[in-house]
């Protein structure tokens, strides 16, 4: 079976992906202890190694891989490419993470690599780190594709933009650009979903209504319960406001007195159910911090709506504290669409082994 190692895991996104597709996740590291934990508790057989990957004796921890895994992939965390305005690009640490993905490829050596960033990698600072990111992985043997992917353009109902580099090792894979899938908007992926008020809701429950989108059938396989579907307990004054934004609209309906100051564009807007999501953040039970208003519920939405806008099946449960939760589900590479890039890359492995069998 085709071995493969995550590296900055998160949650599992990148990992369900590549497991739905048939590859055999080994090894996985992850920093966060309630993170890493919820990782283990949807994926029971893989390794897991809940350290900080600064600290890894990489000789130690990966010496029995060694040349012995065939895809190496990862995200490593963005939050200095993600500040808006920030002018100290160059001097933040967190910017510079990609190096110890870089350490294992190196070490490891694995046919390919996939790397998950924010879109701005690939362009902050003039092109410098995606050209340090090339020089890096090129001068071991690796050629690389980099592109700006779309979940939705792979099935996915939410408009998340990541930047994905894949390296192949004496060869050149592209990364594709679309998965075939159907558009999939925000009523057909959590229709099934809407009848919580604030506050209702268990984390274990029976399934209310049926399933009548192919999406939603999809989801629920081999989910005999539904997990994590519990809304905000909201204050009374939120609810009052909820109340004020007609569906598809935002705070431009809310009085002054109602106008609370925010960073945050979509404040106190109503998701559009026949069009697909905003990016899931890790506030998306707060609506002030997006248009995370639930169509035409007085609620934010639950975990497990923003997991089905993630494209993370039922059977996926989310553990830890609600923080925790949300930042596994906010943090994410969709499944859906790491499981086309899986699909592209188990291909490209067929076909070398067709070439080399004739």
């Amino acid at each position: 079976m085709l071995k493969v190692i995550d590296l900055f895991a998160g949650v599992g996104g990148l990992s369900f992906g590549f497991h739905k597709t048939g590859f055999n996740i080994v090894l996985a590291n992850e920093i966060d202890k309630e993170i890493a934990s919820s990782y283990t508790k949807n994926q029971e057989k893989v390794r897991m190694i809940n350290e900080d990957i600064t600290r890894l004796e990489i000789p130690t921890v990966f010496s029995e891989l060694k040349d012995n895994v065939d895809v190496i992939i990862g995200g490593p965390p963005c939050q200095g490419f993600s500040q808006k305005g920030s002018r100290n690009i160059l001097d933040d640490e967190r910017n510079f993470l990609f190096n110890y993905f870089y350490n294992v490829v190196e070490y490891v050596r694995p046919q390919y690599f996939l790397m998950e960033n924010v879109p701005n990698i690939l362009t902050t600072g003039g092109g410098f780190f995606k050209n340090q990111i090339f020089e890096l992985f090129e001068s071991i043997g690796y050629q690389i594709d980099s592109s700006v992917l779309s979940a939705y353009d792979f099935g996915v109902p939410q408009l998340r933009k990541r930047a994905f580099i894949l390296g192949k090792r004496n060869g050149k894979l592209l990364l594709p650009t679309h998965g075939g899938n159907e558009k999939v908007s925000i009523h057909e992926a959590i229709g099934d979903l809407a009848y919580l008020n604030s506050g209702e809701g268990k984390n274990i429950q029976d399934y209310r209504l049926k399933p009548f989108s192919s999406y939603q059938k999809n989801m629920r396989e081999g989910s005999e319960k539904l997990y994590n579907h519990v809304a905000t307990n909201h204050s009374v004054i939120a609810i009052e406001r909820m109340k004020m934004v007609p569906p598809g609209k935002g705070k431009e309906f809310l009085p002054k007195e109602h106008l609370t100051k925010s960073i945050y564009s979509g404040t106190w807007s109503r998701m559009i159910e026949d069009q697909p999501s905003v990016t899931i953040t890790t506030r998306f039970d707060t609506p002030s911090s997006g248009r995370f208003t639930h169509p035409f519920l007085n609620r934010a939405i639950t975990v497990r709506e923003a997991a089905r806008l993630q494209s993370f099946h039922d059977t996926f449960v989310f553990h830890g504290t609600k923080t925790s939760q949300m930042k596994q589900v906010g943090n994410a590479v969709p499944p859906l669409l790491s499981e086309k890039i899986a699909k592209a890359i188990l291909a490209d492995i067929k076909l070398n082994e067709t070439i080399i069998l004739n």
